[in-house]
């Protein structure tokens, strides 16, 4: 099962308590995938266009628990014209009042993710998305996002105004809003353990970069000794200049700081790299 699916089914599991919770993530499922349908008598046939299980399930649930429809999902009379109120037309956008409370609004988010959301394996990529069929949906769907400070962004795919997250703290934090705890600590774990082998590829790289420029430099340096060795003579250079020759043939292996603790007296660092750079430069005037 995909990761998803997974909170797919932990949201169909979260029943809001309230009935004005229930009607707003009804109300979003009702404008995201539901569909009204004419009968011959005059009565309403209510229905959602999907064929996820989970999404049916919940929407069935809720209309049970909203306005006590049963599985035949029939409506007519006051119940109908009632209903067509209050959950409006299914090509606008949700009625603001329906949505206007916090907790509803986390109710709204519920029902748009089970109909229209979908991510991406956080193990591969962090990215949250809700396809809408118009742009009037996914603009009211940004702003409900954004009231709770998390900025989702559009894009149009093809016909579809896409809705989307990219950042993982958002996601984080869009889950929490959703109430879909358990997808919200499995996701921080796969972050934590993508960070972790981030920050130890990171570290590694640096040091093989350290290493392999280390080592590009010590070849460098014994190239030119030999070189100074065999058309100079290391016998001809000054004292310190000669000795750090020596030292450096004998240990081509060693850092600049080991390099200066073999020296009599020791030299840091920079003593030792200024030395090995006045053997670079004759080297390169043989040369020429």
């Amino acid at each position: 099962m995909s990761f998803s699916s997974d909170v797919r089914e932990e949201l169909a599991r979260h029943i809001g308590l309230g009935r004005h919770c229930q009607l707003a993530e009804l109300t979003a499922m009702m404008h995201f995938c539901g569909q009204y349908g004419q009968n011959s008598d005059g009565s309403l046939r209510v229905g959602f266009q999907t064929e996820n299980e989970t999404v049916v399930r919940k929407g069935f649930t809720l209309l049970k628990k909203s306005y006590n429809i049963d599985t035949d999902m029939i409506l007519s009379g006051e119940e109908k014209q009632g209903f067509i109120a209050k959950i409006g037309d299914l090509d606008e956008p949700v009625n603001p009042l329906t949505i206007k409370n916090s907790c509803c609004q986390r109710a709204y988010l519920r029902g748009a993710f089970l109909c229209i959301g979908s991510m991406s394996d956080p193990e591969k990529s962090y990215h949250l998305e809700f396809v809408c069929v118009n742009e009037p949906q996914a603009l009211q769907l940004q702003e409900v996002i954004r009231s709770f400070g998390i900025d989702a962004k559009i894009v149009l795919r093809k016909k579809y105004y896409v809705v989307y997250l990219k950042e993982g703290s958002a996601i984080v934090d869009l889950l929490g809003v959703m109430e879909a705890h358990i997808s919200l600590m499995n996701f921080e774990n796969y972050r934590i353990l993508k960070d972790m082998r981030n920050s130890i590829n990171r570290r590694v790289n640096c040091e093989t970069a350290n290493i392999t420029k280390t080592v590009n430099a010590a070849s460098k340096q014994l190239e030119d000794i030999m070189l100074v060795r065999d058309r100079y003579g290391l016998q001809n250079l000054q004292d310190n200049l000669r000795e750090m020759a020596e030292v450096r043939l004998e240990y081509p292996d060693a850092t600049l700081k080991e390099l200066g603790e073999y020296l009599d007296p020791p030299v840091g660092k920079s003593g030792v790299n200024h030395r090995l750079r006045k053997l670079s430069e004759l080297a390169e005037r043989l040369r020429t």
